[in-house]
């Protein structure tokens, strides 16, 4: 690479311009725009992932400190806050989902072959959901309780590298069990979920597709045996059931078999009740499938640490989806980066590196390079590494 161009140019490089181009022009983004287009707003808002900025006010004076090298950056105009205000209000955020949906059919490939512990042949999907808490007074149209507002955003992640494949983005008052009605199950893909997920109807529709899910057991779940199957208890597995659900309303939803596996976890003493349409893996594969489900956990933890989706520089909920959706961007644009480059270091590690070398104008490999990750790891031992 030019060794003259700076280090975020070249991580922008890595976008498919022309189809960020088409997202904009579904959504007609640029219209009546004169100098900051959409393209200056994504990489702004970027730039403000990347280095951990705060606000408006703080994006605005770290950028127009350094105006002699925005254009270096990509940046074709000045930076005021009220431009990006005004940007992150108006221009509709469905731009940036669009393109943060391209950006995950380019790094969803690179991660095919990742090992997650288990040989399966199938797509592995964990899906789960979290709350990002907000202020009622401020954002009054995210209402959630009486006294309290927040934005769900519920996450089916490709369990190998860690990808989210499909985000939806709702007021906290959504129930997790509703996004499945959303969801389109793919057949003969593995989906992991808690009990959060159980509805037995829209379950039915997975073993319709010929998709596969596994969940936990509620406690209180009505059903019946029809079947035993032979278990090694020194594997964990106590019990291995074919069974029948005998409620009222859940054996119309439901009406074709089930299997429960009961797994006791001896690291943690606790008893594990597993639910599945699935009748061909072995139990230990079941239990070790759902362990597989807590990736979708740390992901959460991992980008409400390192990026900014908690405290918004917006208060419209064009603003909160702009900002959450770009963050999902540059998260997805690193896991691009790290698989072209063939970076052994973790997600964490780039981005700090990335955050402290924008402006430096050396080659992208180099920059990366003489990392000793290892080190990083034992240093920071309680924080959280994706990849």
């Amino acid at each position: 690479m030019n060794s003259g161009r700076t280090v975020f140019s070249q991580i922008m490089d890595f976008l498919p311009l022309y189809e960020f181009n088409k997202c904009v022009k579904r959504y007609r983004g640029n219209y009546k725009a004169q100098t900051f287009t959409c393209l200056n707003q994504f990489y702004t808002m970027s730039f403000a992932q990347l280095t951990f900025r705060e606000s408006l006010r703080d994006i605005e004076a770290c950028l127009n400190s350094l105006h002699s090298k925005l254009y270096h950056l990509g940046i074709r105009s000045s930076i005021a806050r009220s431009t990006l205000a005004d940007a992150n209000n108006t221009r509709d955020w469905r731009i940036y989902a669009d393109f943060a949906q391209v950006l995950i059919n380019i790094a969803r490939p690179l991660y095919v072959n990742e090992d997650i512990g288990i040989e399966l042949d199938n797509v592995v999907y964990a899906l789960d959901s979290t709350t990002i808490d907000l202020c009622l007074t401020l954002f009054p149209w995210a209402k959630f309780r009486q006294r309290k507002a927040a934005v769900k955003m519920h996450t089916l992640l490709d369990v190998h590298g860690s990808i989210p494949t499909f985000i939806w983005i709702s007021d906290g008052k959504m129930h997790d069990v509703n996004v499945l009605d959303i969801l389109e199950p793919e057949p003969g893909a593995v989906y992991l979920m808690d009990r959060g997920y159980i509805d037995f109807k829209r379950l039915h529709k997975f073993t319709e597709n010929n998709s596969i899910f596994v969940t936990r057991s509620k406690s209180n779940m009505q059903y019946r045996r029809l079947y035993s199957h032979p278990s090694d208890v020194t594997t964990g597995i106590l019990s291995d059931q074919t069974i029948l659900l005998t409620g009222i309303e859940t054996k119309k939803d439901y009406p074709g078999q089930l299997r429960r596996v009961h797994y006791y976890d001896a690291k943690l003493m606790k008893h594990l009740y597993f639910l599945t349409n699935n009748f061909s893996y072995p139990a230990t594969t079941i239990a070790a499938l759902f362990k597989c489900r807590w990736r979708v956990e740390l992901f959460f933890k991992w980008i409400k640490q390192h990026l900014r989706i908690k405290a918004f520089y917006g208060l419209s909920e064009n603003a909160v989806k702009t900002q959450i959706w770009i963050a999902i961007c540059v998260y997805v644009l690193l896991a691009i980066v790290k698989k072209k480059l063939s970076l052994e270091m973790s997600l964490y590690t780039i981005l700090q590196v990335a955050s402290v070398s924008l402006f430096e104008k050396m080659p992208l490999n180099e920059t990366f390079s003489d990392i000793d990750d290892e080190k990083n790891v034992k240093e920071q031992c309680i924080q959280l590494n994706l990849f």
